[in-house]
């Protein structure tokens, strides 16, 4: 029961059938998180979206179910399983609320995944058992107050002083910053390459101020990552990668998460309107019986079931070892489309009653006009597919 006194009452819809597609231990991962959300997130989310505040208390939680880094190798602490099994885990924790997954994200694929690929075997062994535990928070430092869209063009920079670096430079709009005790940073070295290291908390030189006043994911704590002259050890750096293709396959595992997180958002709001269109009465009849609410409806269930086969196929590329990035990039852009449109006409179903608290409808679509900007932004996304369409590149 949440403080509404109403209990979370959601069913997930599958219009496709597309459960047979899913093995036993996909349906099984599926349903022990979605007992979880029913019982750890649905009765306080709310309550702690009101409030700004991150509930600390769901960490255990989150790392018990897997969610932290759950296709990385269980000798290294992680979960060990598919990519199918990584989404349905997003879907459902997303579901609850997108904070909450970004929290879980931020963790698994922009921390722990460049930990593990582009990480020394010391740098694994040192960070991923506790990351996956949640004994150890981490967050992700790319995105800077003057880049955003074009991270190449970041000014964080480091120099090679002998047995160390000097770190300098800012990073703005960072998921877990205010509580992490590590960031996986990029930084450009003296030759103007990105490489990318792991900065702990308590290295002189190195702060988290907290972003306030958030109209959106508010239950997720978000910050700067400010460096003044940071030493950053040398076994610190990531020996496996140079470039900004290290900084973008960590966003590829990220975005192909929010694919099947959005999905989990848009699932609630269309379940939580059909629920309300069968009870609320107006006109002698419920809504649900006009045809204007049907539409509405018909609509959105289309929507989702069209998305569920793009998550699902993507998915099955992802095993295989076949998903490009764009095909990911389309999967974020669309499944997050689909959410915004289902949310909006959710709340307008739900009249006066879609803007209270009392619904997840108004916090999901607050939260997704963040997740429709990060991650590469909904026009970046666009031009990705154009590019790759035409072969022509309309970034510059």
């Amino acid at each position: 029961m949440n403080k509404t006194g109403k209990q979370d009452l959601y069913e997930s819809p599958d219009y496709f059938l597309l459960d047979e597609l899913l093995t036993d231990e996909h349906k099984l991962i599926r349903s022990t998180a979605r007992q979880w959300v029913k019982t750890a997130v649905s009765p306080i989310i709310e309550d702690y979206a009101q409030r700004a505040e991150f509930p600390k208390q769901l960490i255990p939680g989150l790392a018990e179910l897997g969610a932290f880094g759950p296709t990385i190798p269980t000798e290294y602490g992680g979960a060990g399983l598919d990519y199918i099994s990584y989404g349905i885990l997003m879907q459902e924790i997303e579901r609850g609320d997108s904070g909450i997954r970004s929290t879980a994200s931020v963790q698994g694929s922009l921390v722990m995944y460049p930990i593990f690929a582009y990480g020394s075997e010391e740098q694994r062994k040192r960070y991923l058992p506790k990351l996956a535990s949640g004994e150890m928070m981490g967050c992700f430092g790319l995105t800077e107050p003057d880049h955003g869209s074009n991270p190449g063009g970041m000014s964080s920079n480091i120099k090679d002083m002998g047995d160390h670096y000097l770190l300098n430079g800012a990073k703005m709009w960072i998921s877990n910053a205010p509580f992490a005790d590590i960031a996986v940073v990029w930084a450009k070295d003296e030759q103007g390459k990105i490489r990318g290291m792991v900065v702990e908390r308590g290295m002189e030189g190195f702060s988290t101020p907290e972003t306030h006043n958030k109209w959106s994911l508010r239950a997720s704590a978000t910050g700067e990552l400010v460096f003044d002259n940071v030493k950053v050890p040398k076994e610190n750096i990531f020996p496996g990668v140079s470039g900004l293709k290290g900084p973008l396959g960590c966003l590829n595992q990220a975005r192909y998460g929010i694919a099947w997180g959005a999905l989990g958002a848009a699932m609630d709001c269309y379940d939580t309107a059909l629920r309300y269109a069968k009870e609320r009465v107006q006109f002698g009849k419920p809504i649900g019986g006009f045809q204007l609410q049907q539409k509405k409806l018909a609509e959105m269930i289309t929507e989702i079931t069209k998305a569920q086969l793009l998550v699902w196929r993507l998915g099955v590329l992802k095993n295989d070892g076949r998903a490009t990035a764009e095909q990911i990039s389309m999967g974020k852009r669309n499944s997050v489309e689909v959410a915004l449109d289902i949310a909006r006409n959710a709340r307008q179903m739900l009249g006066g009653m879609g803007i209270t608290g009392e619904f997840s409808i108004m916090r999901h679509m607050m939260n997704l006009e963040s997740v429709v900007t990060y991650e590469g932004t909904h026009d970046i996304h666009l031009l990705i597919t154009g590019m790759d369409v035409t072969g022509l590149n309309a970034f510059k």
